[in-house]
């Protein structure tokens, strides 16, 4: 009760009240998100880097992309890890605070797309939760639920890898998360038609 108090006066970041505002009409967009973390622990890990696509009909927008590596120099240096690969990839850096305002822009109302989307979603909000923003409120398929859904099976899970071979998508050795997100979007197009999803 207590935190819906607080929310109702919250005063949002102009970036976020932007977000919120394309909600206003339907989409057609989809965004393939792919990303990349230090671990799977929503409130010490962060995100490292983002890759993204839009598809619109049965087309990826190359020109309609996303792509960063996020700056996360304090963890690094409070975990004593080394950051070389910041330094040594030709990626657009950003810092955690900018990037979420560049992806948040790029993604509007998009409905997202991903190999194990929700827990995207979650380190995403966890770190709009750190800009005082609230959680996103796109709409969101996991490409493995919609393999299960098409060959109807729901108690197994498939890694992406097991996925691109199945629909025959070449996948070579661990890319970018650009390089994921591409994938992801072939494969999602395959998943689409099968499925009927306009």
């Amino acid at each position: 009760m207590l935190d819906w108090l607080k929310s109702m006066n919250k005063v949002y970041p102009e970036f976020w009240k932007n977000y919120l505002s394309t909600f206003n009409k339907k989409t057609k967009r989809f965004v393939v998100l792919a990303t990349e973390s230090t671990g799977e622990n929503l409130h010490s890990d962060v995100i490292l880097t983002i890759g993204a696509f839009s598809v619109i009909d049965d087309s990826i927008h190359i020109g309609d992309s996303f792509e960063t590596v996020l700056m996360q120099y304090k963890f690094f240096h409070d975990n004593k890890m080394p950051f070389d690969f910041i330094v040594e990839s030709k990626l657009k850096k950003m810092g955690e605070p900018d990037a979420m305002k560049a992806f948040i822009d790029y993604l509007g109302n998009a409905i997202l797309v991903g190999h194990n989307i929700n827990f995207s979603v979650a380190m995403i909000n966890a770190a709009l939760e750190r800009l005082e923003c609230g959680n996103l409120k796109n709409e969101a398929l996991d490409v493995n639920i919609m393999h299960q859904k098409l060959i109807e099976i729901t108690d197994q899970d498939f890694t992406l890898d097991e996925l691109l071979a199945t629909y025959k998508i070449p996948n070579e050795e661990k890319g970018s998360s650009p390089d994921t997100a591409y994938r992801t979007a072939l494969l999602f197009l395959k998943l689409k038609s099968r499925l009927g999803i306009k």
